[in-house]
């Protein structure tokens, strides 16, 4: 059976080719972007262990990445990037303020449960 409700969007398109071609360019250059941070992501899993000296650094690299990317992907996938600036930071400030908090309670329990296995584990 045919639907009639379904529209081709492709035959419906209202820009130029100009238009498409600055719309392929952001496509290309978010998809280079987010695959080099996830490419140095698994790179700096895979080449430094865990009981390396750098092991701190990798894991504080790891979250500034993440956070980087996840700002970055809703800017750009949920359309933030074409808000006006005040709109950005009433989504934005409260998400980068929650996920600091998450960060500090969980290096604060961190410290709390190492202190408890100093002070009881032996």
């Amino acid at each position: 059976m045919l639907r009639d409700d379904l529209i081709e969007y492709s035959l419906n398109s209202h820009h130029s080719e100009e238009a498409g071609k600055k719309i392929r360019k952001k496509i290309f250059l978010v998809t280079i972007l987010l695959t080099s941070i996830t490419i140095v992501e698994v790179l700096l899993g895979a080449f430094i262990h865990q009981s390396s000296s750098m092991w701190a650094f990798v894991k504080w690299t790891f979250v500034a990445l993440t956070i980087l990317k996840a700002g970055y992907i809703v800017m750009v996938f949920m359309h933030l990037g074409d808000e006006k600036k005040w709109m950005r930071n009433v989504i934005l400030v409260p998400y980068f303020l929650f996920v600091a908090y998450l960060i500090f309670i969980a290096l604060w329990e961190a410290l709390e449960v190492g202190n408890a296995f100093a002070t009881y584990g032996n």
